[in-house]
Formats: structure tokens, sequence, C-alpha cells
């Protein structure tokens, strides 16, 4: 590693006005310009507050964040996440350089840092990802596609190339997208009759934040899919186990963040049972998006129409922010069932983020990567 290139690491103060606070804002700002720099737009940051909590440690998950100076500006950044209850041998991390600083191997000691950091602590699965706005032809010759043979990414990107020479292998590809909540509007009074005219014997079932005690059980098995019913592709996931401790604690942390999430639900009248559920999630720092998180429907109640309808019917509560002008959403770009959903209410591409993987031999270190 170039000696002019010491990797700090980032400390997390108690609150955002605590006097040991302003290098964390200064990396905030850092995150912001490398948001902009790939997007032109901040729909996709997360506002300072979130940070703050998000990227504690909890029972569930632990964080290492890092950055690089040069001449006393930050210049880059990089973290690696591990997972505490499943996933033992995987390792999720990311690293990013400001345009005006790339080329001169900061991303490659960055990565090797985090790489070897997995490795220390038993991690043989390493993920990343790149983004990728929709400023290309998926479908044109110059792309990579994933196994999967769903989706693409540009091959001359400066992430492609970078990901891809670190021996990292292009697993999945995820849509990103977005939805004019003003031009959707129209839509929406039919596609809800078609779904209600399937989803005879369901009641919808409406919270914000806070599931009702009465369902937060089922809440849990329902979140628990989503670690086995959504596409991953090439990519290794272990089965997650939820409770309703778990819920809480997610829901805690929304909350502890300054978030308000909106809940819709789908209940099976004759069993009881939930059947389905999604969530929007909305950010005081970003008051112009809501964010599309789960959306779920269980096996056993599939063929009624339950996604769509609850979909709609959690858009329907955003009349009462009427600051959000669109949501965006990913879904991987083999979910066929869940993008027509998405297509037929209105989002459209903004962009597709690479999924990447790589796996170490056991109990050897990382090897390093090439360009930065």
């Amino acid at each position: 590693m170039n000696a002019a290139y010491v990797i700090e690491p980032l400390h997390l103060p108690e609150t955002l006005d605590a006097p040991d606070a302003a290098e964390f804002l200064e990396f905030g700002r850092l995150c912001d310009e490398l948001t902009l720099e790939t997007w032109g737009h901040l729909d996709r940051v997360t506002p300072a507050a979130g940070r703050l909590r998000y990227w504690r440690d909890t029972p569930y998950s632990r964080m290492l964040i890092f950055f690089v100076r040069v001449d006393g500006e930050m210049a880059a950044k990089s973290w690696i996440r591990f997972e505490l209850q499943e996933n033992l041998t995987r390792a999720l991390l990311h690293v990013a350089v400001r345009d005006a600083y790339a080329g001169r191997g900061i991303g490659r000691a960055l990565l090797e840092h985090a790489e070897a950091l997995a490795a220390a602590d038993g991690r043989t699965v390493l993920m990343t990802f790149t983004e990728h706005p929709a400023d290309f032809d998926p479908e044109g010759p110059e792309v990579m596609t994933p196994l999967t043979g769903t989706g693409a990414v540009p091959a001359a990107a400066r992430g492609s190339r970078f990901a891809a020479a670190a021996g990292y292998r292009l697993e999945q590809v995820e849509r990103y997208s977005s939805l004019d909540l003003a031009a959707a509007a129209p839509e929406l009074d039919r596609l809800e009759r078609e779904a209600l005219a399937r989803a005879d014997g369901y009641e919808l079932l409406r919270w914000t934040d806070d599931c009702p005690e009465e369902y937060v059980d089922q809440l849990a098995q329902l979140m628990s899919r989503m670690s086995t019913d959504v596409p991953t592709g090439g990519l290794s996931y272990d089965e997650e186990t939820w409770d309703a401790a778990r819920v809480r604690h997610v829901e805690n942390t929304w909350k502890q963040a300054g978030n308000t999430s909106l809940v819709t639900a789908a209940r099976h009248t004759g069993s009881g049972e939930l059947a389905a559920y999604t969530v929007l999630e909305l950010a005081p720092g970003k008051p112009w998006l809501a964010e599309q998180d789960d959306t779920l429907v269980a096996a056993a109640h599939r063929g009624h129409r339950l996604g769509m309808l609850v979909k709609i019917a959690n858009l329907r509560r955003l009349k009462d922010y009427p600051a959000v002008e669109r949501v965006t959403t990913f879904n991987a770009a083999e979910n066929e069932h869940m993008l027509a959903i998405n297509v037929a209410l209105g989002f459209r591409p903004a962009g597709w983020d690479g999924e990447w993987q790589r796996t170490l031999p056991a109990h050897s270190p990382a090897e390093g990567g090439t360009i930065g």
C-alpha cells in the first residue's frame, strides 16, 4: 500500500451534536458526494440520523467503517458488515473512491484491508455490490451478465472492472426502480378492483411503526421467509430465524433513526393467518421519497393478487405525506412475479446493482485485488 494512504476507523458519536461528531458529519458529506457522483441525486443516501443508528453494532450484526484522507480531505471509504446470528462465514463489504482520486490504488488498499479483516474473523464468503444508473443498454454487447442470465451491468464501468479484477464474480443483478406517484395514481383504482376480485376471504390490516402484539409472531414467520423465498441468484445466504424480539428490534431501530414505517398486511379471515405484508419507509431527511422495503406473500396464499393489493393499499397511505413525490424499490432481475406487479403499478428502471461474490480458501489470508 502507498505509505501516504492511512486507513482510519470511523468513530460513531453518541449524538449528531456531540463534541466529537465532526468527523462523523464529515464522513457523511463524503457519502453524499459519492452518491451524487454516481446518481446525480440523493435518493439513495441514508440521512445522518439513520447512519448514526444503522451503523451501530447490534445483537444481529457488527459493522466496521473506514476512510482515507488525501491532503487532509476524505477521499474514499470502506465498510464491512458481519452478521452474528446467521451467515457466520459471510461478510458484506463495500469500497468507494471519489472520482478525483480514482486510479491511485486507494480502492485496492481499502479492499485488501477489508478482506484481511474478514479472513481474520473466519469469513470465507465475501460479497460486495456495484451501482449503475440506467444510462446504458442492458441488452447491448458491452455488458456483464450473471449466471442467472437475467439483468446486466456495464462491463466498462469502474466498479465492474474493479470487482472483476479483484476476483469477484457477478452472481445477481438487482433492478433499482422508481415510481412517480402522481403519474401512477390514475391506474390504482383499476388495478385494485382487479386484485379485489381475486382476494375474497382476505382482509387488510394497517399499522404504523409497531406491529400489533396479536400479529407479531406471525409477522416474524413471514419475515423469516424473506431470506428463502426471494431469489438470490448464485449468492450464498443462510435461512434466517425471526421471532418477536427480532421484529421489535427492527421496528425500534427504524424509530430511533427517526423513520416512519407504514405496514399493510393481508389476513386470511378463515384461518386468521397473516398471508402477506408490505412495508414503506419514510425518512425525515428525505421528505420527497418513500422507500419500498419488504413485500412477501406466503406460499399457501399465492394466486389471490395479495401482493398487488397490499402494495396499493400502502401506496394510498402516502396521501398523508404530501411531500412524497416518488417511491423507490429493488428487485432481483429474475424475480418476474414481483417485477410484473411493480411494472403494472408504474415503477420504471432507474438503475441496476451488481451483486458480486468471492470465496476465500478456508483459514487462509485474503489475496489482494488490483485496480482502484
